[in-house]
């Protein structure tokens, strides 16, 4: 499976428009770079929260070229025929830091646990990782999500705690978390655990669930039953970007199974949404760079 990506990789490499000059080359020689990748979103609102952790990169790694790119081709093809702007894939990325001399590349995924996508980061990573002399890298590393261990869902309880302090100040108000869930995935039980650290912490205050996998809105109600003290909910992502699934599947008004409507129909009636996606946090940001700090120290 390696051999295959590899050629894959290699045929972008060769084929990959060459742009760099020789002096370009070595004034990049030894400069490190840092390699960002989200899903991606087409929506300006919500790309606050990616462009918040990119200048949070840029900013306490001035001597790192900092890069950007998308796992998703559709979000990507949107971006470019809708606002021209062209924002590579990994492997396009990769082959054009590549290409301009860049030899040490520290990739930091923004993603919140490691599912289908970040598996699909770490199948480019590998293929990269094994290729030597001119078109491989001297030193190449891979980051972690935000939630990848007991330790680091310990952690974004606490991030989600401080996030709703002000909120969680009314007894009779709970927080309502919607992930993206990876169906048929390991990782995807990191929900669980979240959940799990969460009530260690404020039993009682926060109900996960996910829009693609479990645990569902239906598990989200029955362990809503459990408190009937609750009469309040805020809606909010449990996601790097307040994207589609915030607006539409979390608290679109006019689809009748977003979560809004399904918990209104089940007798919630004091309902409202912060639609903030956690990569605008301070307290995420300060995480992801350290995220790169412990890295780039490996």
């Amino acid at each position: 499976m390696q051999k295959f990506f590899s050629v894959l990789i290699l045929f972008s490499l060769i084929f990959f428009p060459s742009i760099s000059s020789a002096e370009e080359k070595n004034k990049n020689d030894g400069r490190p770079a840092i390699l960002i990748v989200s899903f991606g979103t087409s929506m300006p609102e919500a790309r606050r929260a990616i462009d918040n952790l990119v200048n949070a990169a840029k900013k306490n790694f001035p001597e790192c070229e900092v890069r950007l790119a998308f796992t998703s081709n559709i979000i990507r093809k949107k971006l470019a025929r809708e606002f021209n702007e062209i924002i590579s894939n990994p492997v396009e990325a990769l082959a054009k830091l590549n290409e301009e001399g860049f030899k040490k590349v520290y990739v930091m995924p923004t993603h919140m646990i490691p599912g289908e996508e970040y598996d699909e980061i770490k199948n480019v990573y590998s293929a990269f990782k094994i290729l030597k002399g001119k078109y491989g890298f001297d030193d190449l590393e891979l980051g972690t999500p935000f939630m990848n261990s007991s330790k680091s869902c310990e952690r974004m309880a606490e991030i989600l705690i401080e996030r709703f302090k002000n909120q969680l100040a009314d007894k009779d108000t709970a927080i309502i978390l919607m992930g993206h869930g990876t169906p048929n995935h390991f990782a995807n039980a990191l929900y669980s655990l979240l959940q799990v650290e969460l009530d260690k912490k404020l039993y009682g205050k926060f109900f996960v669930g996910t829009v693609e996998a479990a645990p569902e809105i239906d598990d989200v109600i029955a362990n809503l039953k459990r408190h009937p003290e609750i009469k309040k909910l805020i809606l909010s992502p449990l996601m790097i970007v307040a994207g589609d699934h915030a607006n539409n599947d979390l608290a679109g008004e006019d689809d009748e199974e977003s979560w809004l409507n399904v918990l209104k129909a089940d007798g919630y009636e004091n309902i409202s949404s912060y639609l903030v996606g956690l990569g605008e946090d301070e307290n995420i940001a300060k995480d992801f760079v350290k995220k790169i700090h412990e890295l780039i120290s490996r």
